[in-house]
């Protein structure tokens, strides 16, 4: 993250002054502190934390340092300093931490060296601790502008027994250019700043309370009370940070605890490239989601006994594979499951292809583009639940109803995919349908039916696939053009799987923007069937085939935007606006 950790103080003496400052620098180091600077002895003392390397910085010259201090410096000289303005000491080499997986170094000193963010530092210094005080004068506050830079401020009390009121004033800021970003992280910057603050001023109370234990000022005060209190005041009563905590080591600590700030802060962010609005798989997903949360809480709330089991799981766009009573006593069930599983009996739909043949596999598809049901029987559930994740790929989620596996016949309004097991008697009204289509999983007679695919690995080399359909694809039939392109895509060998698949949602998506045209248009507006011809021609989809994929299609849109749709007509400004 590109910005500056400062702690600043309120002297009773100069006024604001800026502490202790750590910055960001994903250059060599700034002036005065070049990389021949740093010795070899200190590179050897490096100890890392967190993948950030902590040393100390040997410069050249340190602006605290008054008379050795370069005339072009913009600290302070050190006659305007007392032992409440100063945190490190005369030459002092300041911390430098190396960030080793993006090369970053995180240094820490008094002042910035460039004289901009001296200046820019001065002055957020000041206005936090005069006039950009939140009420209480503790606690967090935003302020800044374009010119000068943002700054999440965050004002505190330290106790001291020699400070008048018995306390001194601190501040925390963060100063940066990006005034969004600083703002999405008021949450993250107001915990860590205050559990910082918080570890000061425990330190801090525990050494007042020992001192007023020992020598309590508030008696002495009240015996001196007409004194005037500036004469009062000897040269310890401005006192150092280090002093006020008893923490020789307080510097490094929050040094570590500002470049971890930094680091932390600049991760937890990250930007995301928007390609636009949800898809309607996206939606469909989000929906279903939704829809088993609200049905899962619903049944925590009753008795088990009370769900029914008669039917098999189905869920739209998902599925639920069961195993059955005699495989589920197994305690390995699972895990056999899974390790058959790793078989991968179809990979793909260019696999699927190759396997099935190329006319089998046109009807078949073209079966499943029109939302027919598609029956798979086999012994394998594997191999039909594998089938249907590769088939499941040509339509969208809201048209997708799959019972992989089932010991009965299944109507074809619970679902499209159905998987049976092979002694499972199928309608004869179904069978002579021409909206279903039957692929039988037999066993092979002889290893040379698929030669190519004969191997150890491979377990699709000992099964014959007969797809069946009283409504057979010709082969001179156009068919949809979605179904063209989908395997001009497979049959293309210079494409690889990743590339089909990018190319099956892109099609998807055409043809989804087709379906809301054409919703809007006979479901919404309620236009005539001439226009609606009309429509369809300019979109490409006049012909039959198409027209059955688009109604078909229009059953997998979302709630949520059939819902945008009417709520649209029927508000007053829309009706306004088609008069």
């Amino acid at each position: 993250m590109n910005a500056i950790v400062a702690l600043c103080h309120f002297c009773e003496l100069h006024g604001p002054r800026t502490l202790f400052c750590t910055e960001v620098l994903h250059s060599p180091l700034p002036q005065g502190a070049s990389s021949g600077d740093i010795s070899g002895q200190n590179e050897q003392a490096e100890e890392e934390e967190g993948g950030i390397q902590m040393s100390s910085r040997i410069r050249s010259h340190s602006p605290a340092e008054g008379a050795s201090a370069d005339s072009s410096s913009p600290g302070p000289k050190k006659s305007d300093m007392c032992e409440g303005c100063r945190s490190l000491a005369g030459g002092h080499p300041g911390f430098v931490s190396h960030d080793k997986e993006t090369s970053i170094k995180y240094v820490s000193h008094q002042h910035p060296n460039h004289p901009q963010l001296f200046s820019i530092v001065r002055q957020a210094c000041v206005r936090s601790l005069s006039c950009e005080v939140c009420p209480g004068r503790e606690g967090p506050i935003f302020f800044g502008d374009e010119q000068h830079g943002f700054v999440f401020s965050h004002t505190f009390f330290i106790k001291d027994s020699l400070a008048r009121g018995f306390q001194r004033w601190y501040s925390i800021i963060t100063i940066m250019m990006d005034r969004i970003y600083l703002i999405n992280s008021w949450p993250f910057l107001l915990g860590k700043i205050r559990g910082i603050i918080d570890e000061l001023q425990g330190k801090a109370l525990k050494v007042f309370e020992a001192e007023q234990y020992g020598c309590p000022q508030r008696a002495q005060r009240m015996n001196t009370a007409f004194t005037p209190f500036l004469h009062q005041r000897n040269g310890n009563a401005a006192r150092s940070l280090t002093s006020l905590t008893n923490d020789e080591n307080l510097w490094a600590c929050l040094h570590t605890s500002f470049a971890w700030l930094l680091k932390a802060c600049g991760s937890r962010l990250t930007e995301k490239l928007l390609e636009g609005a949800p898809t309607e798989d996206t939606l469909v997903q989000m929906e279903k989601l939704a829809d088993l949360k609200e049905e899962s809480e619903g049944w925590d709330g009753s008795e088990e006994g009370e769900k029914p089991s008669s039917q098999p799981d189905v869920v739209e766009g998902q599925e639920l594979s069961k195993c059955s009573p005699e495989t589920s006593l197994m305690p390995d069930c699972s895990s056999w499951n899974v390790a058959h599983r790793r078989l991968s009996v179809f990979r793909s739909l260019r696999h699927m292809r190759q396997v099935l043949g190329a006319s089998a596999f046109r009807m078949l598809a073209w079966h499943v583009l029109m939302g027919n049901q598609v029956i798979w029987k086999a012994r394998d559930m594997d191999l039909v639940q594998s089938a249907f994740d590769v088939l499941r790929t040509m339509l969208p989620v809201g048209c997708v109803r799959i019972i992989p596996y089932s010991d009965q016949y299944e109507e074809a309004y619970r679902c499209n995919f159905l998987g049976l097991s092979p002694h499972v008697q199928i309608p004869s009204h179904i069978l002579s349908s021409e909206f279903a289509v039957l692929v039988e999983v037999r066993a092979a007679t002889r290893s040379s039916l698929y030669p190519t695919l004969f191997d150890e690995e491979q377990s699709l080399s000992k099964y014959e696939f007969v797809v069946t359909s009283s409504s057979p694809v010709a082969a001179d039939r156009v068919g949809p053009t979605i179904l063209n392109k989908i395997e001009a895509a497979l049959t293309n060998q210079n494409l690889s799987v990743d590339v089909v698949d990018q190319c099956l949602v892109c099609l998807k998506e055409e043809w989804m923007n087709k379906v809301k045209v054409l919703f809007k248009f006979t479901k919404v507006d309620s236009r005539p069937k001439e226009d609606t011809q009309k429509l369809l021609s300019i979109l490409g989809a006049a012909e039959e085939d198409n027209v059955k994929l688009l109604k078909f299609w229009m059953t997998g849109l979302s709630k949520t935007y059939k819902s945008h749709l009417m709520s649209t007509v029927r508000s007053p400004t829309s009706s306004e606006s088609r008069n």
